[in-house]
């Protein structure tokens, strides 16, 4: 789910109480489709602290088909294979009993343009 002005119908992330495209309050959480494409990525073969046991991993920009763009990871994926452009569809890791994180993973299912 991302958010969505009522009044303007632009979607965006990061969440906030307003809209930064019309400054309109009228703002509703939207469900979408969780279909992307790879903006950007990097491969991390030096880890940040916590990160140890995970090298090498990814960071991506993903855009959402609903054109927001999102920083994330790609899983399910081998390094040598990302792409800038590669499709993908959201998935989720539970952390914790109350947190569940968006990861993305390669799909056969392109996404369609922006909506709304």
């Amino acid at each position: 789910m991302i958010q969505r002005c009522r009044a303007c119908l632009h979607y965006y992330f990061y969440p906030r109480d307003f809209c930064p495209s019309c400054f309109s309050f009228d703002v509703e959480w939207t469900k979408v489709s969780g279909l992307g494409t790879v903006y950007s990525f990097t491969v991390c073969h030096r880890p940040a602290p916590g990160f140890e046991d995970d090298v090498p991993y990814n960071i991506a920009l993903v855009d959402l088909a609903e054109g927001v763009r999102m920083m994330s990871t790609i899983v399910d994926c081998p390094a040598d294979d990302l792409r800038i452009g590669m499709p993908v569809e959201v998935v989720f890791e539970e952390v914790s009993q109350d947190v569940a994180l968006p990861k993305f993973k390669p799909t056969d299912h392109p996404p369609s343009s922006k909506t709304g």
